[in-house]
């Protein structure tokens, strides 16, 4: 795999600490490019930012990024690398909690269920 300059933050990215050959992304920004339309066809012309938007946990508990194209919405999956920032990869993972997709308020500690969800008998 070559260096690469981030389109991102401008980070100088290299292969040496990923732990893999396959890097996609920027350890500092975790941004990548949009060159893919499935993974490693290079076949995109889109070539646009895609911003990194989720983390999940695939089967035996490795992490990925979950990213989505700036121009066309576009989403992918890549797997994290082992010098990808450990305190960006956190701040995407625990987003939803600071900023739920719904509101809270409408959410009721009298609701059917809610005494099971707090530990409480049902």
């Amino acid at each position: 795999m070559d260096s690469f300059i981030c389109k991102q933050c401008g980070r100088l990215v290299t292969p040496d600490e990923a732990g893999s050959r396959h890097r996609n992304h920027c350890p500092q920004c975790l941004h990548s490019l949009h060159v893919d339309e499935r993974p490693g066809d290079r076949a995109s012309v889109c070539e646009s930012i895609m911003e990194p938007i989720s983390v999940w946990v695939r089967n035996g508990g490795e992490w990925a990024i979950v990213h989505r194209c700036k121009r066309c919405g576009h989403l992918s999956s890549n797997r994290i690398a082992a010098d990808d920032n450990p305190v960006k990869l956190m701040s995407i993972a625990v987003k939803p909690l600071a900023e739920p997709p719904f509101p809270l308020e409408g959410l009721r500690a009298d609701a059917p269920g809610a005494q099971a969800r707090e530990g409480g008998e049902a």
